[in-house]
Order: C-alpha cells, then sequence, then structure tokens
C-alpha cells in the first residue's frame, strides 16, 4: 500500500492553484518561481521539490488535464456524441477557471483573437441556416465550429502537425468549408 503524504499533495494543490491564478493575471513568460512560491505561501524549495521548473509545472497539469480528458473519452466510448460531449462539457465547467486561463494566456494570443475574428467574418455571409445542410442549426454554433476547424488546421499546418504540401492543405480546407457550409 503506498502511503500519501497529505502535506505534499496539499503543496501541490496550492502550488497549481497559485500557478493558474498568475496565468490569469500576467503572461507565462513574466512569472517567476518566486511569484508561483509567494502566491501559493510556500518556499521557492518546495516548488522545486515538486517540479523541476515553471515549464515543468505548466507541463505537468497540461498533462493532467489531457489525462482526465483521455479517460472522459474512454469511459464514455459506448455513448453518442451528444452524451459524451455533454461529459466532457461538465468537466469544462468543473475547470473553468483552468481551461478559461490556459486558452486566454496561448503566446501571440492577439494575434489568434484578430485572425479568428477575420475568418468570422469571412464565413459570415456564406452561411445559410435557413436551407440546405445546415437548416435548422444555430448560426453562431456551425460559424464557429467552422472557424475554429479553420484556425486549428491552420494553426496545426505552421506548427507542423499537418506535413501535408500547403496546396493540398488549402484544396482540402476550401472542399471542406464548400461541403458544410
Amino acid at each position: 500500500m503506498v502511503k500519501v503524504d497529505r502535506r505534499s499533495l496539499r503543496s501541490q494543490e496550492s502550488i497549481k492553484g497559485a500557478f493558474i491564478a498568475l496565468l490569469a493575471e500576467k503572461s507565462f513568460d513574466e512569472i517567476t518561481i518566486q511569484d508561483i512560491a509567494d502566491k501559493a505561501n510556500v518556499g521557492r524549495r518546495t516548488i522545486y521539490l515538486h517540479y523541476l521548473d515553471k515549464y515543468d509545472l505548466l507541463d505537468r497539469l497540461i498533462e493532467e488535464y489531457i489525462s482526465e480528458l483521455r479517460r472522459l473519452c474512454q469511459s464514455s466510448s459506448d455513448l453518442s456524441f451528444v452524451d459524451a460531449m455533454r461529459i466532457w462539457f461538465e468537466f469544462f465547467e468543473q475547470n473553468y477557471s483552468f481551461f478559461a486561463t490556459i486558452l486566454a494566456s496561448k503566446g501571440a494570443s492577439s494575434f489568434r483573437s484578430g485572425f479568428i475574428k477575420l475568418v468570422s467574418e469571412e464565413l459570415e455571409g456564406e452561411l445559410d441556416v435557413a436551407e440546405g445542410i445546415n437548416k435548422g442549426f444555430s448560426k453562431d454554433i456551425v460559424r464557429k465550429f467552422m472557424v475554429t476547424a479553420t484556425v486549428g488546421i491552420i494553426e496545426s499546418y505552421f506548427t507542423k502537425e499537418i506535413t501535408d504540401p500547403i496546396d493540398v492543405v488549402s484544396e482540402q480546407v476550401g472542399r471542406l468549408l464548400e461541403r458544410n457550409l
């Protein structure tokens, strides 16, 4: 039987909570280990006892949430997409602070929001929810879905997650948009 050190767990939870709160206040690059220690009310040594540095802390925090999402996927694999998404969104709501902060604190966020706005404006005139494939859907939901997918694919191309040539990527994204708008 593994003995759990409650003090160690409390310290880790305090450190993670302080880190998330700091991410809501300032950019990741501006946050120091001393800032985290002060906010968590622990010593710097305590942080280094659990984490190599702030990058390790961020990586492990993200890994925890991804692991939990993966677990939720596995446990809901027999459910409909609607029911599975409900479970996911309950998890997102329970951990709203983390998700809102981590998504807002990504680098170049002003560029990303400007780009999202541009794609949204460009798709606005193309979207028809009165007839066709999207009849009866919420215009806002369909637009957001298509914008997020488009921006995500473009981000994935530039981060080398998608390695197809640019002409293949642009053609397929265009065809997907045509097919779904």
